[in-house]
């Protein structure tokens, strides 16, 4: 039982924890080598908040519901229409006053369960710890991690708070998106002066910094924004770079808002000079601003988006970040490692042999040896020599040390008591191997001097195993004097012999990337396996004459000449982690959208850099952390069904773009144009808000809508020309019809004001109603099925609206009875839209935009 259970000091209270033994911290901390218990970790959770560097809690509905009145152009008439009911028409104001809030609730409605939707989603990929609570070994998610805690790391696992280590061994850290250091450091248990500097306090890890090799027990000092990064964290831009599509629909907002700025401003003008009552000019102009500002786009996104993440959970691809989903349906390049993607991603040893090409007993030991003693991150290289020869009867010597493993050396050495020999063991490249050597073994008790016939034998063995697509590394030792065990040491040494991997392509590799392919999505492979092997696995899934590009090569590229090979290569061979960042950045400055797939220890940095970093459910912490689509299946068929949806959400959001900029647009500039002729006002302004919500609600559910397999069959990009382009097009074709039923009302019909106002609210919404069916898709409307909810909730729509002008509802907005004359009209008048319209949108996709 712990002492002092309530006595547990404020983060205030505790400091300088490197100059703490550990003794001294586990009693102020009122912690134990078994840990707190989970009572104790609740209440400090509830005291202290969760492990977070944000102190933000997620959003309630309450704020939720008022940030659907945050538009500018929705206060200013909430606070007109107040002053209409204080000045006047007490039911004018209520019934907008009404739109207003119904308009809103249907928005709230929407995000709040999308926003539900997402917050389950994300449970499916939380980051955990392994904590140690009550004398338990549990895992944790970070954010559940209190002061006190003891945590048990590992290689690949992200540093959940600032730490002290209890003990380690062989522990690397990188810092750097803590430091900006981008190389390793050794961190180990101690305790040092209370004047050391952050850099240099050597016993302690922080958060935001993750482990690449060895293992260590710590205990939490600090937490949350009490932690180093969160110190500083309000000076650092967490926040990702906006993707493609959340850029363009700025612009888009920002072009729409100047639209209506300058259209209000004109027509209320014209209006006030034309002597038409000034509060309802201003109502109206105000009203028609509602009617040209898309006001559900910010809630269709989030529910299109929300929808989409939903869809493609179903299809074993989680969404982190839902802007990435755009990106994710536009991406045309795909970088990924070959391993579990293309091969089974089981690696499997074939063979070790010495210098004549014939298995070798002494090579199959040490290997081993070299496999199960070292003490960091386990890779699949070494867990297949052990799982081959655990079963042997190869006595472990003592360990006296290692070199871990690093990826300029591209070696790891351990040193041991070997057949009462101190002897050094060094497994790796083979290149780095060769190139430290002087002699090689050529028989059992043989040694010879590594001469120059030499080498090419050991090199022509190299080369005709790698072409055949084995992995091959080399082996060497050499017998050591003392026991002082470092790199400075690995000289000299005696080369040994190979050991060859396989990891056999998927049998559905080659239609996967055939598939990508059909999608328009290139693959390119990068691998550290050497060129040989690269180009056989190449050849074996089909990829006929692969450009393979090296990373040495890289290395001797200047920028420009980069970006002509990263575009040319299908294979990247033999990179090192830093390389692969500069291939996506590279890719990425030819305008491509590129995707990365990675899940190592070293592939943070290229998951940050893609547009649409991916990793998979059994990747290492900190690549599932840095990337924004997870894969709970590691296959290529399961992205290329995540790919496909991502297409479908982007195709719906579009679309209400697209609807948007005709129907809308046309709408209320035909209003415009007609309140400057006309004696009264074409809609007031209550009805101008009710058209905009009755045509809203159906595009609630374009979610749900079904997509033209010819869109998703290509990557697509938002384009604020394109839509300007449409939103000229198609406005205007949608304001020529409306100025026929203006035509129609005032000299066949002799409309007065109320018939006027009815027939043109009629014919706005239906033709809105139906336009909606024929922008869907670029194919003739009667050849793409449209989905039954948006389908049903236009029907909907079309009868509630041609209902409302007989019922007492319709007498309330100021709507009365028209003559059947005006139904024939009508119908005639929308038919004829809407088949235009469709053969026009086919002339546009043709002409006007065909590379859309």
């Amino acid at each position: 039982m712990l002492k002092n259970a309530n006595k547990e000091p404020s983060h205030s209270q505790l400091s300088s924890y490197w100059a703490r033994s550990v003794e001294e911290l586990l009693t102020e901390l009122n912690s134990a080598q078994g840990g707190i218990s989970e009572e104790e970790a609740a209440s400090r959770l509830a005291i202290y908040g969760p492990n977070s560097l944000s102190n933000k809690s997620e959003t309630s509905a309450y704020l939720l519901f008022l940030q659907q009145f945050k538009s500018p152009i929705t206060l200013i008439l909430i606070a007109a229409a107040i002053l209409s009911f204080l000045l006047q028409d007490r039911t004018d104001a209520i019934i907008i006053l009404s739109i207003v809030l119904v308009s809103s609730c249907l928005g709230f409605w929407q995000e709040y369960g999308a926003s539900n939707a997402v917050a389950k989603l994300l449970k499916l990929v939380q980051v955990t710890v392994k904590v140690v609570r009550g004398g338990d070994v549990m895992s944790l998610s970070t954010a559940l991690v209190v002061r006190g805690d003891i945590v048990v790391l590992s290689a690949g696992d992200i540093i959940p708070a600032d730490c002290i280590i209890m003990n380690s061994q062989d522990l690397f850290v990188d810092e750097a998106a803590f430091t900006g250091e981008s190389y390793p450091v050794e961190k180990q248990a101690g305790v040092l002066a209370e004047d050391t500097s952050v850099s240099k306090r050597s016993n302690m890890l922080f958060m935001g910094s993750h482990v690449i090799s060895g293992k260590a027990s710590v205990i939490v000092v600090s937490t949350g924004m009490s932690t180093e990064f969160g110190k500083i964290s309000d000076r650092l831009q967490h926040n990702a770079p906006a993707t493609e599509f959340e850029v363009g629909i700025k612009k888009f907002g920002y072009m729409l808002m100047q639209i209506t700025l300058v259209l209000i401003l004109i027509i209320f003008a014209f209006n006030v000079l034309l002597h038409k009552p000034i509060l309802d000019s201003f109502l109206f102009s105000l009203a028609l601003a509602v009617g040209l500002t898309p006001q559900l786009l910010p809630v269709i996104i989030t529910v299109n988006l929300a929808s989409g993440a939903k869809k493609m959970a179903i299809q074993k691809v989680i969404v982190k970040r839902l802007s990435a989903i755009e990106n994710f349906g536009s991406m045309n390049v795909l970088c990924s490692d070959k391993t579990g993607t293309i091969t089974e991603g089981k690696v499997k040893l074939y063979k070790a042999f010495g210098f004549d090409g014939v298995d070798d007993e002494k090579v199959s030991r040490y290997a081993f040896f070299n496999a199960v003693m070292q003490k960091g991150f386990k890779n699949p290289i070494d867990e297949a020599i052990i799982d081959v020869f655990a079963q042997s009867n190869f006595q472990l010597p003592e360990l006296l040390g290692e070199v871990p493993y690093d990826f300029s050396r591209k070696r790891l050495s351990i040193g041991a008591v070997v057949d009462e020999n101190t002897t050094l063991i060094t497994k790796g490249a083979f290149q780095q191997i060769l190139s430290i050597c002087k002699r090689v073994q050529v028989g059992p008790k043989n040694i010879a001097d590594l001469s120059d016939d030499r080498k090419s034998s050991l090199l022509d063995l190299y080369e005709q195993y790698s072409k055949e697509g084995y992995r091959t590394l080399g082996l060497c030792y050499r017998i050591i004097d003392n026991a002082a065990i470092s790199k400075q040491i690995e000289e000299d040494m005696v080369f040994l012999g190979f050991v060859t991997f396989y990891d056999p392509p998927k049998e559905s590799a080659i239609s996967a990337i055939a598939n990508l392919e059909k999608l328009g999505v290139k693959l390119k492979i990068i691998t550290g396996d050497n060129a040989l092997v690269a180009e056989s696995l190449a050849k074996q899934v089909g990829i006929l004459n692969p450009v393979v590009v090296s990373g040495e090569s890289l290395r001797e590229k200047s920028s420009e000449a980069i970006q002509v090979a990263v575009l040319q290569a299908d294979i990247f061979a033999e990179v090192e982690p830093s390389q692969k960042e500069q291939i996506i950045l590279a890719l990425k400055k030819s305008k491509n959208v590129v995707g990365f797939m990675g899940d190592g220890i070293n592939d943070a940095a290229a998951l940050h850099a893609a547009d649409v970093g991916i990793s998979v459910d059994t990747a290492v912490d900190v690549a599932k952390e840095a990337a924004d689509l997870v894969l709970m299946n590691q296959n290529l068929e399961v992205l290329i069904n995540g790919v496909k949806e991502s297409r479908r959400t982007f195709a719906n959001t579009m679309k209400y773009i697209f609807m948007a900029t005709s129907a809308n647009f046309g709408n209320m500039f035909s209003m415009a144009g007609a309140s400057l002729i006309l004696p009264f006002l074409p809609l007031l302004p209550k009805q101008i808000l009710l058209t905009n919500l009755l045509t809203d609600v159906p595009e609630t559910t374009i979610a749900t809508d079904n997509v033209d397999e010819e869109y998703i069959n290509s990557p697509h990009r938002i384009d604020i020309g394109f839509i300007k382009k449409f939103m000229f097009v198609f406005g205007l074709l949608s304001s020529l019809f409306d100025f026929c039923t203006f035509g129609l009302l005032i000299l066949v019909l002799r409309a007065n004001e109320q018939q006027f106002q009815t027939g043109w609210f009629l014919e706005s919404v239906v033709s809105a109603s139906l336009i909606v069916l024929v922008m869907r898709t670029r194919l003739p409307f009667f050849k793409s099925k449209p989905g039954w909810a948006l389908l049903f909730a236009n029907l909907l729509i079309i009868i509630t609206v041609l209902i409302l002008p007989l019922t007492p509802l319709g007498s309330v907005f100021g709507f009365v009875a028209l003559p059947i004359q005006f139904y024939i009209y009508m119908l005639l008048i929308v038919a004829v839209y809407v088949l235009i319209a469709d053969y026009v949108k086919r002339w546009f996709y043709r002409k006007v935009a065909p590379g859309y």
